[in-house]
C-alpha cells in the first residue's frame, strides 16, 4: 500500500513538472520573449548543468539514442508552442506520446484488457472533443511539430523505462542534446538579427524550465515509470494536458469552455480505468 502511494505521488509529481513545462514554454514562446531555438538550447544546458553532480559516468555511444530523442522533442515542442496554446499543445503532444507507446507495447506483445482498451478509447475520445472542428483553430504545420515531439517524447520514455540509473541517464541525454540546439540558435540569429534573441524574462523562463521541470522532473518520471504497466504509462501522461489548460487559464488567461470541462473529463475517466488492475480468472 505505502509503494502504491509513494508512485502515484512521484508520477503526480512527474506530470505537474510536464505541465509545468507547457506554461513555461507559452509564457515565453508566445509572448515573444525569446525564440524558439534559444529556448531549447537554454532549456537543455540548464538541465545539463543541474544534473552534473549525478552523471555517473561520462556518455558513451549507447547515450546517443536517448540524447537525440529528446533533442527532437525538445525542439518540435519548442517551435510548436510559438502559435499553440498551453493546453492544446500538450494534447497533441500527449496524444502522439500515447499512440506512440502503445504501437511499440502492441508489437512487443504487452496486450491490453478489455478494461485497458476501453480506458484508452475514453482517454482519446476526450481529445477528439477538445480538437474537433469547431473548437480552437490551430496552426496545421505548429500540430505537426508537437505530434513529432511526442512521438520522440513516447521514444525517450520508453527507452527509459527500459534502462536503470534514471539521474545519470537523464544527465547524459542533456549533455548531448545541448549542442545539437546551436543550429537552432543560429537560425534565431538569423532571423531576429542578433544574437540568441532572447529577452531576460525569456532565458529566465527557458532556464527554470530545463533545471526544475525538465531535469529534475524527468528523473522523477523515469524513477516511476518502471513500476507501471506499459498502458499506465501511456494513460498516465494524458492528465498532462488537463493540468496544462487549467494552469494556462488561471496563469496565461487562456480560455477554458465546455470541450474543456467534458474533454478532461474522459480523459481523466479513461486513465482510472487502464490504472485498473486485471480481476483473477474464477477457478
Amino acid at each position: 500500500m505505502r509503494g502504491a502511494a509513494i508512485t502515484l505521488a512521484l508520477a503526480s509529481l512527474a506530470i505537474a513538472a510536464f505541465a509545468g513545462n507547457s506554461l513555461l514554454a507559452r509564457a515565453a514562446l508566445g509572448e515573444g520573449a525569446i525564440g524558439a531555438g534559444a529556448f531549447s538550447a537554454i532549456r537543455l544546458a540548464a538541465g545539463a548543468i543541474i544534473l552534473l553532480p549525478v552523471i555517473g559516468r561520462w556518455p558513451r555511444r549507447g547515450d546517443w539514442s536517448g540524447a537525440l530523442a529528446l533533442a527532437i522533442y525538445v525542439a518540435g515542442f519548442s517551435f510548436a508552442y510559438r502559435t499553440l496554446d498551453a493546453g492544446t499543445g500538450a494534447l497533441i503532444l500527449f496524444a502522439a506520446v500515447q499512440a506512440t507507446i502503445l504501437l511499440v507495447g502492441h508489437a512487443r506483445g504487452e496486450a491490453l484488457t478489455r478494461t485497458g482498451w476501453a480506458g484508452i478509447a475514453a482517454a482519446m475520445a476526450g481529445l477528439v472533443v477538445l480538437l474537433a472542428p469547431g473548437g480552437t483553430a490551430f496552426d496545421p504545420l505548429a500540430a505537426g511539430l508537437m505530434g513529432a515531439a511526442g512521438a520522440a517524447w513516447g521514444a525517450y520514455t520508453l527507452l527509459g523505462r527500459s534502462r536503470d540509473d534514471p539521474a545519470g541517464r537523464t544527465a547524459r541525454s542533456f549533455l548531448l542534446a545541448a549542442p545539437l540546439m546551436l543550429p537552432l540558435v543560429w537560425w534565431d540569429a538569423s532571423a531576429a538579427g542578433h544574437l540568441l534573441a532572447a529577452s531576460r524574462n525569456g532565458a529566465l523562463l527557458a532556464a527554470i524550465s530545463g533545471a526544475i521541470t525538465s531535469g529534475l522532473g524527468y528523473v522523477v518520471w523515469y524513477t516511476v515509470i518502471p513500476r507501471l504497466r506499459l498502458a499506465t504509462v501511456a494513460s498516465v501522461q494524458l492528465a498532462t494536458p488537463v493540468v496544462a489548460a487549467l494552469g494556462g487559464a488561471v496563469w496565461l488567461a487562456e480560455p477554458v469552455g465546455w470541450r474543456m470541462i467534458a474533454g478532461g473529463g474522459l480523459v481523466l475517466g479513461g486513465i482510472m480505468l487502464t490504472l485498473a488492475k486485471p480481476r483473477p480468472a474464477p477457478l
